[in-house]
């Protein structure tokens, strides 16, 4: 009975939780309805995908951003207005000539004051510029962002899917089996009473039934919950049951040379475009600190309308006008280390950039290598095991009738359909494993 169990426990091993092997008896599959292939299983998931959502999100914060950066470079108008309540004080006055009061400084406790301001930094030593520079290049990186998220959720559904189609193929080789063992038992019963087999052969058969009943039982458990992972990528309602329209056969793969394929991907793989974005910008920021260091000059204006108005003499309570225009230099000459350490910061952080960039290169060849042997060991093995399954059902008709023909035991009968049952396992898995692989290949590639 060991092939047997290592047979079925080590697909539903990789395909169902072990919370889900403690599923009741009687707990019904569910209810397949609607039909599914996988283009519109991805479809669907692109369309409805959380993930997305949010770094499309993100990337409208970086366009945004990039919004921010440039209005800093531009002229900055500002309404003011205000009122101040003072406490009283004694006029200061002279006498004229004429023997007349002239007041000076008028007690005027009720202070109303208006302006029209104008700020515009016309130099900053280039470090506005490159922080523009820098946050237009992050909002690129953030398409690039887009397209692996998209297309991790591609691989991602390609992988539920699959678990679907082998889920629910490996309850049908159980059912199966389990109707064919039923069939053998009854013969074995008959046999029995016709005294040409002994009690124990009946036993033996009837403990064989009943483990491939409770592996149905758990081959219908990992089918549901695989239903309900592809249905959550999908955007389906809990509880929908989904019947997979299997893809035609594997197209043959392509034979470029490693090299090739290598180069295909560095040019493809968005990730990689974002890492040289980000190394870019890195630089840009690393520019906007050395630009800390320098002098910045800015002009500034506005008018003001005021009660009283501080520019007029003498102090008058009446509204009246003024205006002023500047030039303004300002140089850091001594800042505590700010600007060094601000540098220092933007330099680390530029070769970490750097080397995570050299880091991606250095393993992207190995993994389209790895890749592209498991799509060529999978095709091998899905003909392996085409070959076994003939293999396996053509014996276990000879037994068949080698049994009804009383040359071989109920023993034989059973080992042969372990047999049968582990080769249809086997090519399911196979099957699967050959479209995961790929699709893992079409993702290495950045396709």
């Amino acid at each position: 009975m060991k092939p047997l169990a290592c047979a079925a426990g080590c697909l539903l091993a990789m395909l169902l939780p072990s919370a889900a092997l403690a599923q009741p008896a009687d707990a019904a599959p569910l209810q397949l309805t609607l039909q599914l292939t996988l283009q519109e299983a991805i479809r669907r998931g692109l369309e409805t995908s959380h993930r997305i959502d949010e770094v499309t999100a993100r990337g409208d914060a970086a366009e945004a951003a990039v919004g921010e950066r440039h209005a800093a470079t531009l002229p900055q108008l500002s309404a003011l207005a205000g009122y101040t309540r003072t406490n009283h004080v004694d006029p200061f006055f002279i006498v004229s000539g004429a023997n007349q009061l002239r007041i000076i400084y008028p007690d005027v406790p009720d202070n109303y004051r208006t302006r029209l301001d104008v700020q515009w930094p016309i130099y900053t030593g280039g470090r506005l510029d490159a922080l523009e520079r820098a946050a237009r290049i992050e909002a690129t990186a953030s398409t690039d962002e887009l397209a692996t998220t998209r297309g991790d959720l591609t691989l991602e559904i390609t992988r539920a899917f699959w678990a679907v189609v082998t889920t629910t193929e490996a309850l049908r080789v159980v059912q199966e089996s389990v109707t064919q063992l039923g069939a053998h038992l009854r013969d074995v019963r008959n046999q029995l009473a016709a005294g040409l087999v002994p009690p124990n052969d009946v036993l033996t058969v009837e403990a064989q039934e009943s483990r491939q009943r409770m592996l149905a039982v758990q081959a219908a458990a990992a089918r549901d919950i695989a239903d309900a992972d592809l249905a959550r990528l999908i955007g389906a309602p809990p509880g929908t049951g989904l019947a997979p329209t299997v893809p035609p056969e594997l197209a043959p793969l392509a034979a470029p040379s490693l090299e090739v394929l290598v180069e295909e991907a560095r040019r493809a793989r968005p990730e990689r475009a974002a890492l040289v974005k980000r190394v870019t910008a890195a630089g840009e920021r690393g520019r906007a600190a050395e630009a800390g260091a320098k002098p910045t000059v800015g002009i500034g204006g506005g008018f003001d309308y005021a009660n009283p108005n501080p520019r007029i003499f003498p102090r008058e309570e009446s509204w009246r006008t003024s205006w002023d225009a500047s030039v303004n230099v300002a140089w850091p000459l001594f800042d505590g280390g700010r600007a060094r350490s601000e540098v220092a910061q933007t330099s680390a952080l530029t070769r970490a950039a750097e080397a995570r960039l050299a880091d991606f290169d250095q393993t992207l060849a190995l993994e389209i290598r790895q890749r592209r042997r498991e799509a060529e060991a999978s095709r091998a093995a899905i003909d392996a095991a085409n070959d076994s399954v003939r293999s396996a059902t053509e014996a276990r008709r000879v037994v068949g009738e080698r049994f009804a023909a009383g040359v071989a035991t109920s023993t034989d009968v059973l080992d042969a359909q372990v047999a049968l049952l582990q080769a249809g396992l086997d090519r399911t898995q196979a099957v699967a494993n050959a479209h995961l692989a790929d699709a893992r290949l079409a993702r290495a590639m950045g396709r």
